[in-house]
């Protein structure tokens, strides 16, 4: 057996080939900088970062876990974003929100986040040019569409870059070391609810206060030792808080779709879906009709959802998700088509379909 000095020695020479082959790769990264440069191109390829993914994973002999291969790799392709050209990326705040933490999953820890206090506030940044991408809700698996995301598409001229599914997990956070202590328990409203059974078998004497945000939660429970908010177990370790109870959301299967947005269309490379929006004349079967001309060209409709036309009263506007990328050549003249039977159409963007984020511990 290789002696305890032995394996050392061992893991400093695959340590110093790792850091000269990081180098490399990181060399590399400077010239496609430039090339990018070049042509004012987009930074972020999510499908380029996918297949990536996809492939090492298909590699990958182990005993190294598939998911820490690539926790890994979303960290050195993150670097390698951030050599190509520094990235502002907006969220909604504050620091720790599930936007926070997803973003950080999904885009790596060498951007610069910068947060904002409502959705339209990242809309506004980034039609502004005061980042390049941000980060928004759209629906969740249990509680449905986030609406003003959805209405901001009409108001704003952004595109769809990349999504991705985060899972919702919650936990009690506190500076108490026992849940017998806990008197209050502060929480947004959904995360309150989403825990409602548990909280009942186990706090129910405990007064339920909401918050703006699971984060503003965990950090007002930092000033008081007799309560506990509802959140990601990550808050724990960032506002120094105990984990006093662990996955107590009465349902675990609940997934939050995000959306990467950005103030131009994504390349041409990897598109699988598309989202739309469009507004109909007031008569029988002007729906019907518009969806016919997906219907007639096999194209499979996932979300089709209406919203109140703002300023318009009993009127409403459509927002679809479809498979496929209608801004193919190919797909021209179906657009056209559906034009003929919408007062207002525009395409938010096509992108790869996302990628399920398992943020369970």
């Amino acid at each position: 057996m290789s002696s305890l000095e032995d394996i050392r020695k061992k893991l400093n020479e695959i340590d110093q080939n790792l850091v000269e082959l990081l180098n490399k790769r990181a060399e590399l990264s400077l010239e496609v900088g430039k090339i990018k440069a070049q042509s004012d191109d987009l930074v972020f390829k999510p499908f380029r970062e996918r297949e990536i993914l996809k492939k090492i994973q298909q590699i990958n002999p182990g005993p190294l876990p598939s998911e820490h291969l690539v926790a890994i790799y979303r960290e050195i392709l993150s670097s390698s974003r951030r050599l190509q050209r520094p990235q502002v990326v907006l969220f909604l705040g504050p620091e720790g929100t599930f936007s926070h933490l997803a973003a950080l999953e999904y885009l790596g820890q060498s951007v610069e986040f910068r947060p904002k206090n409502s959705i339209e506030g990242i809309f506004q940044g980034i039609s502004c040019g005061e980042a390049e991408l941000g980060i928004i809700p759209l629906e969740n698996s249990l509680q449905g569409s986030v609406g003003q995301s959805l209405d901001l598409f009409m108001r704003y001229e952004v595109f769809i870059q990349a999504e991705l599914y985060y899972q919702i997990s919650h936990n009690l956070l506190s500076l108490a070391k026992d849940i017998s202590e806990i008197k209050k328990v502060y929480s947004h409203p959904q995360a309150l609810e989403q825990c409602s059974t548990w909280l009942r078998l186990y706090l129910p004497e405990a007064d339920l206060l909401p918050e703006a945000s699971t984060a503003k939660a965990a950090k007002r429970v930092t000033q008081e030792q007799d309560a506990a908010a509802i959140g990601n177990y990550k808050l724990a370790s960032l506002f120094n808080l105990n984990i006093l109870a662990s996955h107590i959301e009465d349902l675990p299967d609940n997934w939050t779709r995000f959306l990467i947005i950005a103030a131009r269309p994504s390349d041409k490379e990897g598109k699988e879906k598309t989202s739309l929006v469009f507004t109909l004349a007031d008569k029988p079967g002007a729906l019907l009709e518009a969806l016919k001309v997906f219907a007639r060209e096999g194209i499979n409709l996932k979300k089709l959802e209406s919203r109140p036309l703002k300023g318009e009263k009993w009127k409403y506007v459509f927002f679809a998700d479809v498979e496929c990328d209608l801004t193919q050549e190919q797909y021209k003249n179906l657009i056209q088509d559906l034009k003929n039977y919408c007062y207002f159409l525009r395409v938010l963007g096509s992108y790869p379909k996302g990628e399920y984020i398992n943020a369970r511990f």
